[in-house]
């Protein structure tokens, strides 16, 4: 609760760090801050056309199945792949002033977050205009699910921020496990099509129950498993108290590091 407090207490310059990340991601580039919205749809076009054309399957209106799947896998992937680096891109700042270093992963977190958001409002205009449509009352749902999200993207930006100040090339080699990752969650087929004999070793992926969930309710227009949202839960708390527990033991030593 002390450590919480205290990053409360500094609540103004992850607001700051936030903004600042946002303004200047797409800083210089020609469409700017629209490539927030353009990236997802763009990588939803080669992903459809790959797993509609190339490679059939039998879902319907595919697209939509994995575009409700594939943003917050986005916001997933971002958060793992640059927390990985926030430590050691903010060297100056580890070493000259004082503040909790666990600001930094959030900030990352939070920027990525911000995104998703933003990038959902096109996911809603899609199932609007389409004809699609929502259940609104699945949609009250979709809340806890993206908090349960956003505390296991912490949780495991935190481990690797810690451990890549220690071992720089884990920042590499993430960006591999990260793709090897989305090719073994239900990101752009459905859990039905993993083998029987797969599926235990499969649901022990922690992004499973989060993507099926996100599906259940934007896709399928229902009230997520009361079991999915549960074992998402203790499983992200559980993430995030390992994490906090790896960074607060390792980063004692980041100033000696940088």
């Amino acid at each position: 609760m002390k450590k919480i407090r205290e990053i409360y207490d500094y609540r103004e310059m992850i607001f700051s760090l936030v903004k600042r990340d946002l303004r200047g991601r797409y800083k210089g580039s020609v469409l700017g801050f629209f490539w927030t919205f353009l990236n997802p749809l763009l990588q939803l076009l080669v992903y459809t056309f790959v797993f509609s054309a190339v490679m059939r399957n039998n879902i319907e209106q595919y697209y939509l199945f994995l575009f409700v799947g594939l943003v917050p896998w986005i916001f997933f992937n971002t958060s793992i792949v640059n927390g990985a680096t926030c430590i050691l891109n903010q060297g100056d700042m580890v070493n000259k002033i004082y503040f909790p270093r666990e600001v930094l992963p959030l900030t990352t977190v939070i920027s990525a977050f911000v995104n998703m958001l933003l990038s959902f409002v096109v996911v809603f205009l899609v199932l609007l205009l389409s004809g699609f449509g929502l259940n609104f009352i699945a949609i009250l749902f979709l809340p806890i699910i993206m908090l349960v999200e956003f505390i296991m993207a912490l949780g495991i930006a935190m481990v690797f921020a810690a451990l890549t100040v220690f071992l720089r090339d884990l920042a590499y080699v993430l960006n591999i496990i990260a793709m090897a990752w989305q090719f073994l969650s239900p990101v752009m087929y459905s859990a039905e099509m993993v083998p029987e004999q797969y599926r235990t070793i499969f649901y022990l992926n922690p992004m499973t129950p989060v993507i099926e969930a996100y599906r259940t309710i934007l896709y399928y227009k229902q009230i997520p498993d009361l079991r999915t949202l549960v074992t998402a839960s203790v499983f992200g708390m559980a993430v995030l108290a390992v994490g906090a527990a790896i960074f607060a033991k390792l980063q004692k030593k980041f100033a000696e590091e940088i």
